[in-house]
This record gives C-alpha cells, structure tokens and sequence, in this order.
C-alpha cells in the first residue's frame, strides 16, 4: 500500500507540470481546450490528494515517503529526490488543489476573451505545480529550488498583462523583494547543514532534541532561526519586505486571489510550522511573534485608507499573515496552520467576490464608485457578506475560530502587548471591512457603472458557493484537532457541539473578540451607512494621508534607501574594477611583465663579455646558495 501512496503522490505533484507543458507546446491557440486541460489537471491533483489523504488517515502511518532517485552528492551530503507525506504536507496539498481547482473554474469565464488565454492557464498549472512541490519536500534543497519555481511562477502571473507598465514593475518588485528574503533562507539552509550535516527533516528532527538554548548553542540557533524566517519574510510578506504584496494586484484578480489567499503568501508560514521543530529550540520566536504583530497592526491600519476593493483586501491579507506569523512566535504551529486554512476559504471567497464586483462593474474597483449592488448581484453580494463575516470573526463561522485559537494563545502566554494588539487588529479588521461591503453594495449607486452592473454568469458563481459554504463550516469540522495530531498539541477530539462551544471556554478571549466585533461593526455603520464619500480623511488629517500612502514605505525605499545601498554598493563595485581588476589584475600584471621582458631583453646583447659576467654571476649565486643553507 505504502509504495502505492508514493506513486500516487508522484503523479499528484507532477499532473501539473504536465498540463503547463502540453498547453505551453501543443495547446496554445486552442483556449477553450488549455482551460480544460489545466481544470482538469488541478481536479486530478485535488482528486489524488484526498485519496492520499484518507490512506494516511485510514492506516494510522505517516509514512516519510522513499527517495526515488539520487541528484547529486557534495562529500558527505547525498541529495535525492523525494516526498514528505504526512496530515501536515496533505492537509495544506489538499488547500492547494482545492482552492486552486476552484480559481481555475472562475478564471474559465473570468479571463474569457483575453489573449494570452491560454498562457494563463500554463501559468496556473505551473504554479500549482511549484506550490505542491513546497509541500511535498522532504529536505531543505528540495523546497529551496520549488520556493524559487514559485517566485517565477508568480512572477508571470502578477505580470501577466506586461504591456501595462504597472505590472511590469509589480511583478520585478515582487520578484526582486522576494530575493532578498530567500538569500537569508539560503543562508539558514547552509547553517542548518554546517550545523547537523543533513538537510533532511526527518535526519535534522532527532539530532536536534537534545539541543536547547542553555548548552552553548543558542547564539547559533537563534540566527538559523532568523534566517529561516528571512525566507518567510520575503514569501508572506512581512514588515519590512511587505512592500510587493499589494501591488501584486495589478495581474488579474483570479491572480490575487491564487497568490493571497492558499498559495504563494501561505508558503512562508507553511515552511515555518514545517520546521518549527529548528524554530521552537532558538531564541528567535520573540523576534517572529513581534515582526507579526506589527505587520499585522500595520497592514490593518492602512487597510482603513484604501479605496481600491483589490487593495483592501490585500491589506488584509498582510494582516492576517501577520496574525498567523505571531501565532507561529507564540509556539502554536497548530493555530497558525488552523487560521491559514480558514483564511484559505474566506479570503479565495472575497478575492472571487471581489473580481465578481469588477467584472459586473465593467472592471472598475474603486469602492466609491459602486453602491446599491445587492439587487444587481444577489449571489455575489450574499457569499460577499459571509466572506466578510469569516474574516471579521462573527462567532460560529470559520474565522472565528481560528483567529479566537491565535487570541486565546496569547493570553495562555500571558504576553499582554500582543494579546492587545491582536485585539486592535480584529476591530480595524472588522471596521475596514464593514466599511467596504457598506460602500460596494449598500447605499445608491455612485457611478454609471454601478447603474449597469450586473451579475456574473454560472461558472464564476458556482466558487463562490462553494467557497461560502466552506467559510461556514471550516472552524468546526476538525482542522484544528488535524493539525494538533502533527503537532503534539493536546486538543482533545470533540463532539460536533461541543466543538462549536470550544473557543467559548476560554471566555476573556472570546468575550473581547466578540466585543471589537460588535464595537467595528457600530463605528464603521455609524460613518459609512449613507456616506458618499469618505469622511475620515478630514477627521484624521496627516494620518489619514499617510494611511492612504501605505505610511510612505515605497516613497522611503525609491528615495533613500535603495539609492543609498546602490550607491554604496556601486562605489565597492567601481572600486574593484578600477583598482583591483583594471588596475592590479590588468595593468599591473601586463606593465610589470613588459618591463621584465625589457630588462631581459638587455642581457641579450651578443657581447661574450657580458655572457661571462653573467655566467660568473649566476655561478657564485649558486655557490652562495648551497654552502649557506
């Protein structure tokens, strides 16, 4: 059976890749053909992961899963290629697949009648691929070169339309950020290896138990730490390399939606809880947890300012990453994983929704241009509210749980600043997205657009069904109880109504959650209920301002940052080339030689005088030479 689940997870991974080629060579012109090539593909994955999901589950193992071949060898170190299959890798492949399976289906209709239709879908199952190929890895190497596949995948994807010159530079942004986050994960893998001689989880995993902070080893613990953090900094977007995510919206929506929701931004937690066994022995969870809560607050704070729909929501996500990040430096890989998958359903629900919007309002997405949508999009503006009501934690739907299990952490850790700030952060989330759905489908119509929109056809609706009904039920159907199995936390298996009580029991968390939900709620209705436009910016002045300009961070790298670093950089850089490479490795060796030559070239003067004198010369020399030594 075991040798079965592997081959099953081989072709899981690789049906992807397979449909990214076939349409890339043979599909291309058909767009109707590569859609269905890449549906059926991402199906197919999602398909083959349950299977394997319910073979794990059914047979109570966790196999590793068996090198299929060898790669290469560096003295001691030999890599191969294989698979780490256990609930963690199918739990966050089946977010994968699932979601991806489900975008696939809304960009069908979404994407129809552009172009590069079919590229679109290449792009996709390429992405798809590189994403399983995350998960999947059982070594360091492995997940380094898929975690590098996925910032090229996202790289066509958010600059998918290159001819616009906004996402041209998005998309170089998100790339070149992302470089500098995973030049630390390089760093850390290279220590990790120096450190335990091995790069694979399961080798690294029994070496490191008797480690801790007090035997000598905690200085370098604690910076493998924050090296393997730099990769997760870059892929979900932490302060300061937060900068890419929002303008990665500037590629299609379905995009926005891939890349914020279960993806790519998901990719930096998942590799933190997958190697939280490193993380958790070094002294950099303070460092993590704080990083997170400030993204978090940050995020949510210029969310409040944001007038594009794509945009408040990408702020969102950043923020939620911020949530799932400091539940990571508070030791709770379980609550992490539990609110990614959660976020997982919500946030893909509020990105389709959002595209829903654009794509009845003939591709507009400023908010207050919009209003009175909901007669005109009922289906849309019904699974928008219960996205929405997900992500702000309204009791008993999805959000609530997960973001109630990150609140209730901090305050069993009795770390009081960041049980604050998570608390701040659920009112300015619940406050910015009351704002949001009150400006988009309540109220009158504020535009000419919003007097024509119209609802969107079958095939973009049928996700967003879908994905509601997930944001509904995802808190209690035992992903927490899954994840606390991989994790060794003691999460006791409930009834289903005990389960939809459990966060209850701690009842200061969930009475304060409750309360900034009610308190958002009431603020944002009280200023946006009829509002034609927003009030708040003559009420706060410069903050509003600098919240409408992401506090100025772009501005503080262009002007300062980046031309300080590249002029430095580039001093280093003329310095070695005029005086290191042209000056000592060129000019030197070149004139030092030719004045050589035209000294030997004076002995060469025909004279037999002059050869006798050398002659004698040379022979005392020798004599010298030998009697002395």
């Amino acid at each position: 059976m075991l040798q079965n689940i592997h081959q099953l997870a081989w072709l899981v991974l690789l049906i992807p890749l397979a449909s990214a080629l076939v349409i890339t060579l043979f599909t291309g012109k058909n767009h109707q053909t590569s859609a269905r090539i890449s549906i059926a593909a991402a199906l197919l994955s999602f398909l083959g992961t349950v299977i394997l999901f319910f073979a794990l589950k059914s047979s109570g193992e966790h196999p590793l899963g068996q090198p299929s071949w060898r790669w290469l060898t560096v003295g001691d170190l030999e890599l191969n290629i294989g698979l780490h299959l256990d609930f963690l890798s199918l739990a966050m492949a089946l977010i994968v697949t699932g979601v991806g399976s489900v975008i696939h289906i809304f960009s069908s209709s979404y994407m129809e009648g552009d172009r590069a239709y079919s590229r679109f879908f290449a792009c996709l199952s390429l992405f798809i691929f590189s994403m399983l190929g995350i998960v999947f890895s059982d070594n360091f190497v492995m997940m380094f070169i898929f975690w590098e596949l996925v910032g090229i995948s996202s790289y066509l994807l958010i600059g998918f339309w290159y001819e616009k010159p906004s996402a041209a530079d998005a998309c170089k942004k998100a790339f070149l950020t992302n470089r500098i986050g995973d030049f630390g994960f390089m760093l850390g893998i290279l220590m990790v290896w120096s450190a335990f001689g091995s790069v694979y989880f399961d080798k690294i995993g029994p070496q490191i138990e008797g480690y801790t902070l007090t035997n000598g080893s905690g200085g370098l613990f604690t910076v493998i730490g924050l090296l393997i953090f730099c990769g997760a900094m870059g892929k979900s977007a932490q302060f300061p390399l937060h900068v890419w995510l929002p303008d990665a919206m500037e590629g299609p929506t379905p995009v926005s939606a891939l890349i914020h929701a279960a993806t790519m931004v998901a990719a930096g937690v998942y590799m933190l809880c997958r190697v939280f066994f490193i993380i958790e022995r070094s002294g950099a969870l303070p460092y993590i947890a704080w990083i997170g809560g400030a993204t978090a607050l940050m995020a949510a704070l210029i969310a409040v300012q944001q007038n594009d729909i794509k945009r408040i929501l990408a702020y969102s996500t950043l923020s939620q990453l911020g949530y799932m990040v400091m539940a990571v430096g508070l030791g709770g890989p379980t609550v992490a994983m539990f609110h990614l998958t959660t976020h997982a359903f919500f946030k893909a629900l509020l990105f389709l929704g959002a595209g829903s919007v654009i794509h009845g309002m003939h591709h507009e997405q400023d908010i207050w241009k919009m209003g009175g949508l909901k007669k005109k999009m009922p289906v849309t503006f019904w699974t928008f509210l219960v996205g929405t009501l997900a992500l702000c934690g309204v009791p008993f739907l999805s959000g609530f749980y997960s973001k109630d299990g990150i609140l209730a952490l901090a305050y069993e850790k009795h770390n009081w600043p960041l049980f604050a700030l998570a608390i701040g952060v659920a009112l300015l989330t619940t406050f910015y997205m009351t704002r949001l759905f009150l400006v988009v489908f309540l109220g009158r119509e504020k535009s000419h657009e919003a007097g024509h929109a119209h609802e969107s056809p079958a095939a973009m609706l049928w996700p967003l069904r879908i994905l509601a009904v997930l944001s509904v039920i995802g808190g209690y159907i035992g992903i927490e109880q899954l994840y606390g199995s991989v994790f060794g936390s003691e999460i006791s298996q409930l009834g289903f109504v005990a389960q939809v009580f459990e966060p209850f029991k701690q009842p200061v968390a969930a009475g304060a959650s409750i309360g900034v939900v009610l308190i958002g709620f009431f603020l944002a209705r009280m200023i946006y209920s009829n509002a034609d436009s927003d009030p708040l910016p003559a009420k706060l002045g410069f903050l509003s301002k600098a919240m409408q300009n992401r506090f100025y961070f772009d501005e503080l790298y262009e002007n300062y940052l980046i031309p300080c670093t590249q002029g430095v950089a580039s001093s280093v850089a003329a310095f070695v080339d005029r005086w290191v490479l042209s000056g000592f490795g060129i000019r030197f060796v070149s004139g030092s030689t030719e004045i050589l030559g035209r000294a030997l070239r004076l002995t060469q003067s025909g004279s037999l005088q002059t050869y006798a004198l050398l002659l004698t010369v040379g022979v005392l020399v020798i004599l010298y030479w030998v009697l002395a030594y």
